[in-house]
């Protein structure tokens, strides 16, 4: 696994956490970074992401809400939900390629989700990748 990857399934499981368990402390997500990740490249990585995805959690939730027909954030996966978060942060967000994000996110998908959930993934964060395309958010 690349390291980068890594980083980002550490950021996925504190926003996982975040999800289940609203009420904890965000240091306690500060800390899981730093007991799985021994590189202050990782860890930054890693903080960046969380902390980004809960700054725009609001907005991030919305866009995914329109994007996600038939579908409310409630009735996804807790997996899904935050796989979707963190790859729509980055899409909307972020400085990495949108084609990589994209992967990125399926990979999550795969190694936590369901059978369906890679295709779930892939078909929310296009969608959202469009989107921002259309709007000129887009770099291409």
């Amino acid at each position: 696994m690349y390291r980068r990857s890594r980083a980002r399934e550490v950021a996925f499981q504190v926003l996982y956490e975040d999800d289940l368990n609203p009420r904890n402390n965000p240091a306690l997500g500060d800390q899981w970074i730093d007991q799985r990740l021994h590189a202050d490249d990782l860890c930054e990585l890693a903080r960046r992401l969380v902390v980004g995805v809960r700054q725009h959690r609001e907005e991030i939730d919305a866009m995914l809400e329109r994007t996600a027909a038939n579908w409310s954030l409630r009735r996804m996966a807790a997996t899904d939900r935050n796989v979707l978060r963190l790859g729509a942060y980055e899409l909307l967000y972020g400085d990495t390629p949108e084609r990589v994000a994209i992967d990125e996110a399926i990979e999550l998908a795969r190694r936590f989700g369901s059978a369906q959930s890679p295709q779930f993934v892939n078909g929310i964060l296009d969608k959202v990748m469009h989107s921002k395309e259309e709007s000129g958010q887009g770099e291409g």
